[in-house]
């Protein structure tokens, strides 16, 4: 099998396996991300009767407008969220499950997620990113410490 076609075929995985989880888990809509390198798009699916409720993309003129032309970068995800949690609203959607696809929770994605959420769109509570390690590993047995000045410099030659 071509190394492509494993590739596709993995996405595919990724994506169901996504999808059937939170379909398992919320009878809610979903809203739906797909990026591409120049555009972001969002839509809130009614899975039960198959229909789009509300969508918002930067291909749209009003929204390319408002992002200053190219959409492939976290404000214009931002905004996208924004738009899309304002028209999920007024149409009577509060509470939606968030579909990634087959993305990580990361860039785009998380900034189009934040911003719907600010805007008002209940899709959970936001995730908070992991702390760090406070301390420091403790020298392997061997290992020198550098005075940071470098090697040769107390040394005259």
């Amino acid at each position: 099998m071509s190394q492509l076609k494993r590739l596709q075929r993995r996405r595919l995985r990724r994506v169901f396996r996504v999808r059937n989880k939170l379909r398992r888990v919320s009878n809610r809509p979903r809203l739906s991300v797909f990026r591409s390198n120049k555009h972001i798009y969002a839509q809130v699916i009614d899975d039960s009767q198959g229909r789009t409720l509300a969508a918002a993309s930067t291909v749209e003129p009003a929204i390319r407008e408002m992002v200053g032309g190219y959409g492939g970068n976290v404000k214009a995800a931002a905004v996208v969220g924004k738009v899309i949690a304002e028209r999920a609203l007024a149409a009577g959607i509060t509470k939606v499950v968030f579909d990634r696809g087959p993305y990580k929770y990361h860039g785009r994605v998380a900034a189009l997620a934040d911003a719907a959420r600010d805007a008002g769109l209940d899709i959970g509570p936001k995730k908070a990113p992991e702390a760090e390690p406070a301390e420091e590993k403790p020298k392997k047995k061997g290992e020198k410490a550098t005075s940071g000045k470098g090697e040769k410099a107390g040394k005259k030659g």
